[in-house]
């Protein structure tokens, strides 16, 4: 498997998928939020470097939590998303 390879997140063993952005700035946030919280996350960047493109699938960032961080960091994007209102759309993937 290619690991970047499709639109959708990618599968990684015992990591889930729980941010999917194409502006880096918001992953970073959201990741910075987590790190705040003591919730270990990593983020996975498909963008093309070689391009300003910040459109289609060669361009989405996803942010990945340990699985058994995961009900934490759905719970804390939660908090952040109200905090910040609307801004960042769904948190979701």
């Amino acid at each position: 498997m290619s690991f970047f390879s499709g639109s959708s997140p990618n599968k990684i063993d015992n990591w889930v998928c729980v941010m999917e952005r194409n502006i880096e700035f918001e992953v970073e946030m959201a990741k910075n939020y987590l790190a705040n919280r003591r919730i270990p996350s990593n983020i996975l960047n498909k963008r093309d470097s070689a391009h300003s493109i910040n459109v289609g699938e060669m361009s989405l960032i996803y942010l990945y939590v340990p699985k058994e961080f995961e009900k934490r960091a759905r719970k804390a994007l939660a908090e952040l998303q109200d905090e910040i209102g609307d801004d960042m759309g769904n948190i979701e993937p």
